[in-house]
This record gives structure tokens, sequence and C-alpha cells, in this order.
């Protein structure tokens, strides 16, 4: 029996034992180790999850133990399991595991791909940050106006107490309080609740296929992160970003999500220079000449631009996109320049608690407001430095209003955004085409 240890982030990690470690004699998991996710490590990961092998469950621990979980545990092989880093990160922590003496491991499709009785659509990208809610929403739109019943499914973000999220269904916004949801959750669920989308999440990938394709014509896999999809698609739409040009090759596993696309979608082409454009699509045609490459923008819409004139503006944008994605800037700052805001208000000097430490731990974010929000205490502290800035209007361009969520004393304005194709081919066609073959 060969001893593993997990490492992850609260969600392919979980998946990966589930479908391949779980009920498998050959290996035992000593441990998992977490990352990115505040307050997930020195949890557990239950035994009601973890299965008849593991009736203590599996202890969670913070990735920078690695090394002694190694030599402590004597362990075999360390399966890494987690999304959206640069190879040069991922190649560090290969060696730091093969110098304490253990194999690394990556893990393919063929041994953590479920399939489903139904079609399934994958929307995923090669950074965090690229829009893939906004396409996600589209294609759930297109099928829709094609008399499909859609269900959602969208990546693992279990931050709460596992054992009430094996499994967990949204079909309307009060579901979203039912279960207690993060802001991240929010963001993603309840745009598309209010199209008349249900979606499923949780932990357990098995038992979300087994209800989810019960009640769907066609399941749309909502990827997270630049992580390729838990279901066999059948048709796998890829995002990249014209703004972050060349990072489709070098950050995992985006590039293995570029290679497996079908339809690969360029976004931003708006704001990003013509060379930068052409970079990212020379870039897919190297790896990927079968592609059918879509050109999109992703417009930004306000609802009062005159609060934004000529003022002292906050911003706050997407939180995962300015930390882990390491985008400089989202379309909240887009907004503030095309509306003619005077400056741009800093908020580090204001930033208190966990706000102040996601400053710290990305020291590269600029004049802008993360919204993090795995927890209370970072929702709180959230709504303590939004309302201590001194500024004349807060811009909010996060998918979900925040100001529902916490209570901002100062004028806001909400900032949206949707993916718009250019030209042709589009996914008008592209879902047309799809539906004819299957």
């Amino acid at each position: 029996m060969r001893k593993v240890i997990i490492m992850g982030a609260a969600g392919r990690d979980f998946h990966n034992f589930n479908v391949f470690f779980r009920n498998n004699n050959t290996y035992k998991v000593v441990a998992f180790t977490a990352t990115q996710i505040p307050d997930i490590d020195e949890r557990k990961y239950p035994s009601a999850l973890a299965g008849k092998l593991y009736p203590r469950g599996i202890p969670i621990h913070p990735e920078p133990k690695l090394k002694d979980l190694i030599k402590k545990h004597d362990v075999h092989v360390v399966a890494f399991c987690y999304s959206d880093v640069s190879y040069r990160h991922v190649m560090s922590v290969a060696s730091e595991v093969i110098a304490a003496g253990a194999d690394f491991m990556f893990m393919g499709p063929e041994c953590c791909m479920l399939k489903a009785k139904v079609p399934v659509v994958a929307v995923c990208a090669v950074r965090t940050g690229c829009g893939k809610s906004q396409t996600t929403r589209k294609v759930c739109r297109l099928l829709m106006e094609r008399k499909k019943k859609v269900v959602a499914v969208r990546h693992p973000m279990p931050y709460g107490d596992l054992k009430k999220q094996i499994w967990q269904r949204f079909e309307d916004l009060k579901d979203l309080k039912k279960h207690d949801c993060t802001i991240e959750e929010r963001e993603e669920f309840e745009p598309l609740i209010r199209m008349g989308v249900t979606v499923y999440a949780g932990v357990d990938y098995f038992e979300i296929l087994k209800r989810a394709e019960k009640e769907a014509d066609i399941i749309v896999w909502d990827g997270g992160n630049n992580d390729f999809p838990f279901y066999r698609s059948d048709l796998h739409i890829v995002l990249l970003d014209a703004l972050r040009p060349g990072d489709e090759l070098f950050y995992h596993p985006g590039e293995a999500n570029l290679r497996m696309a079908d339809v690969a979608i360029i976004n931003k082409i708006d704001s990003a220079a013509a060379e930068d454009v052409e970079e990212v699509r020379s870039n897919i045609r190297e790896v990927n000449p079968k592609a059918t490459i879509v050109d999109a923008a992703s417009p930004v819409f306000c609802d009062d631009p005159e609060k934004i004139r000529n003022k002292r503006v906050l911003v706050i944008e997407d939180g995962p996109t300015l930390t882990h994605g390491e985008m400089a800037f989202g379309a909240g700052i887009v907004a503030a320049r095309k509306y003619g805001a005077r400056e741009l208000v800093d908020p580090k000097p204001h930033a208190v608690g966990s706000t102040r430490e996601s400053f710290e731990k990305y020291p590269e974010i600029g004049s802008l407001l993360p919204a993090m929000g795995y927890g209370s205490e970072q929702i709180k502290d959230l709504e303590k430095t939004i309302n201590k800035v001194d500024c004349d209007c807060v811009i909010v361009a996060t998918p979900v209003d925040l100001s529902k969520l916490i209570k901002i004393k100062k004028p806001s304005v909400r900032v949206t955004y949707e993916i718009d194709e250019i030209g042709k081919p589009d996914l008008r066609g592209v879902i047309d085409d799809f539906l004819k073959k299957k």
C-alpha cells in the first residue's frame, strides 16, 4: 500500500480523492494539504465523505508543512491537485517533494473524469478571470432559447461544513441563504438562478451527477480557476485572455484545457493591443490547430454613470481574479476610465483584518479592493474597509451585488459585464452545430 498526500485547495483535491483514491486499497491517503483558501487547513475531510477505508476521516494541513509530513508518514506519492499556478511554482513544489524522497504525481482525465448520461457542455479557461461566468450564462441562455432543460454544475467551492455540502441544489435565491453561501459562491450561483437555471455544487460529484442528469437535457459544466472539467464533455469551450498573452502556455492546468478545447474564445480583445490578440491567436493555432476560434469582447455596463464622472472612486473587483488570477484590474477600473472618474482611491491604508492580509499576500494588487468573502469574518472586514475609505463613490464590479450583502455607507454604482462575440464564428453558431450533431 502506497502512502499518499494530496495537495489541493478544497476542490480538485477532494474530487480526485473521491473518484480515484476513496475505495482504492492500493493507496492510503495520510493527509491533504491546503492552500489559497482561508481557514480550510487544520480541519478534516470527514468520514462521511472519506468512506469505509477512512473511518476517522483524513486530516487537512497547511501546505508549508508538506516536507515534514512526507518525512513523518514515510510518504511514497504526492498528488498535485489544484489549479491556476505557474509552471515555475509547480516545478518548485515537485522539486521539494522529490528532494524529500517522494514521487510527484499529476492526475489526468482518464482517472478523474465522470461520464454523464446526458450531453455535457463545459466552459473552462486558461486563467482565472478570463470570462468563464459570463460565457456560461450565454451558453445557458442559448440552450434555453432552443427549449433545452439546462442544469449548471459548478466547480466546487466547499468552504464550510463539508458534511453539509456533499451535494447542494440551488433553484431559488433563498437557497443561497439556506446553504450559508460565501460571496464567492453567490457570485457564481446568483446570476444563473436569476436566469432560471438550476445549479448544483458541493463536494461529491458522483452524487451531484446522479441528481443533475435526472432533471437535465444538457448539463453545463461551469468551471473554476483554470481547471479542466470533472465530467467528460461533449463540447469543451475554453476562454483565453487577450490582456494576458502567453499565460495560456505557462500555467497549470490551463494549457491542458487549451489543448483539449473544441472552441477557444479570445476574450477582451476590445481592451487589448492588437499584437497581444495575435500572440494569443498564434498560440492557439500552435498547440490546438483544430479548435474553432471565437473573438469576443467584455463590454461594461453601469446603472448610473454620472455618479462616477469627475469623482474620487473606490473600485471593488472580483477577489479571485485579482489574487491568484494575478489580474492588475478588471471591469471596475475599465468603467472608472470609461465614465471619467477623477481619481482611483487606494484602499490599502484603510484595510483591516483579513482584507489587510490579502494586500500583504498579493502586493501586486493596485488601487482597488478585492471582494474577498470566503467566510463571515472576511465579509465583515471587507465592509469595514469599504466604509473607512474616503471617496465620493464606490464602484461595485463583482458578479453579485455587494450592496445587498453588506452595508455600504456612501454612494455606490453597480458595474456589470457580458460576453459579446465579434464576427463569426460565434457562440450561437457553435451551439447550433453542437445540437445538430447530438
